[in-house]
């Protein structure tokens, strides 16, 4: 069963750098004008060693200065480790006043030639993993933690934090309230640890980082005659496996490089039952995604999508990913895209950058649950988690 540990963190020091000022989203959706705008927020902002530059005058390369930087707030102060090993309970609290509450540890890798109980959500798109694997080298620290569900029901009480004060409290520039607390009982952790080890892990978030830690941890032993060791595990946050705990949304699909007079509706017809909601407004769209309706918007109007039978089963499962990429298999070719919001894929139909956008339906946790115990994936970009815990909340030095 999963492995889970407490381990020594890393954490900012708050009189030299608070929280707010020095945490950062997720890497992987941070641009680069917002890359801009973290790093001159705070000179320990935890996006410079997250998505380090390179100095090109000093001749060190993006790894090389993540590492130093690194090197340099430990000496400082500004990063201070916890006196004992300790698991950390995080909150987030979005806008509406919805939580999710996990904890962060150490969990253990597959061990190579054992099945395993950590469990991969969903397909992954190709990605290039040698970016987190050189600075995972240069750094050995988990600097973001991979975000997993546990299926053991009554988890989340094993750990509740309400009665503490945090000892990290901030606002993201979304809205949404993080706060971490330190929890260093031997009994408490131990509840946890057994809670966790109970039921597998699903991956929800963070699958490269995952697969990087992975082939970390093979190069570790490959190096050392197979000997275990913090290489052997990797940070993460575990979230229950339940609807109270989570906010599961759609990714949608834009596309475009439709030829000219090509008739989308009716190539869609032949797979799915089309029928006109309304011009593509506000009124119309909100009206769908309430009735929880898989639609198309094309040429001004908005389409409802009913699939028939036949359409479930060339599709083999329920997913509209899966669905809308049966339809999109037999279109002359074409670019698509993903976007994590309405408002995102109808400003790139307004912008001009997609012809037409399909509006799918969030996966529910049950669904989850069912892919994950019969240990199959989900297709690429079928869920998607929010809100992200931040970079910079607590790090896990390999060091320690």
């Amino acid at each position: 069963m999963p492995r889970f540990e407490p381990f020594r963190g890393l954490r900012y020091a708050p009189a030299a750098a608070p929280i707010g000022q020095v945490m950062a989203p997720p890497y992987d959706v941070i641009d680069s004008a917002q890359r801009v705008h973290l790093a001159l927020r705070h000179p320990a902002n935890s996006v410079l060693v997250e998505l380090p530059e390179p100095d090109l005058a000093g001749g060190r390369d993006r790894y090389m200065v993540a590492s130093d930087f690194f090197l340099r707030w430990r000496l400082e102060g500004i990063l201070r480790v916890d006196p004992s090993p300790s698991l950390y309970p995080y909150r987030m609290t979005d806008a509406a006043g919805r939580t999710s509450t996990g904890v962060m540890g150490a969990l253990g890798l597959a061990v190579p030639g054992q099945e395993s109980d950590i469990l991969p959500h969903e397909q992954t798109m190709p990605k290039p993993k040698s970016d987190r694997l050189d600075l995972l080298r240069a750094t050995r620290a988990n600097l973001s933690p991979i975000w997993g569900l546990s299926m053991t029901r009554g988890l989340t009480a094993t750990f509740d934090p309400t009665d503490d004060e945090p000892v990290a409290d901030a606002y993201d520039d979304e809205g949404v309230r993080h706060q971490l607390w330190v929890l260093s009982d031997l009994d408490a952790i131990g509840a946890v640890t057994a809670a966790v080890g109970a039921s597998p892990v699903v991956v929800a978030d963070g699958h490269h980082r995952y697969e990087t830690a992975r082939t970390y941890q093979a190069e570790c032993r490959a190096g050392n005659g197979g000997m275990a060791g913090p290489h052997d595990l990797v940070l993460a946050l575990i979230v229950e496996l339940a609807e109270e705990q989570l906010t599961v949304g759609a990714i949608h699909r834009t596309v475009s490089g439709i030829p000219a007079g090509f008739d989308l509706v009716a190539a869609f017809s032949e797979r799915f039952d089309v029928v006109r909601a309304g011009a593509a407004d506000e009124r119309t769209l909100g009206a769908l995604a309430d009735a929880h309706s898989l639609a198309l918007v094309w040429g001004g109007s908005a389409y409802l999508l009913l699939p028939p039978a036949d359409t479930y089963e060339e599709a083999g499962n329920d997913l509209d990913s899966s669905l809308i990429a049966v339809a999109l298999s037999h279109l002359p070719p074409h670019e698509v895209m993903h976007r994590h919001s309405v408002a995102e894929a109808m400003a790139a139909l307004h912008g001009g950058e997609a012809q037409a956008a399909f509006l799918l339906r969030p996966v529910t946790v049950g669904q989850i649950e069912e892919w994950a115990q019969a240990r199959r994936r989900m297709p690429p970009k079928t869920t998607f988690f929010s809100p992200k815990p931040r970079t910079g909340m607590v790090f896990r030095s390999l060091d320690e």
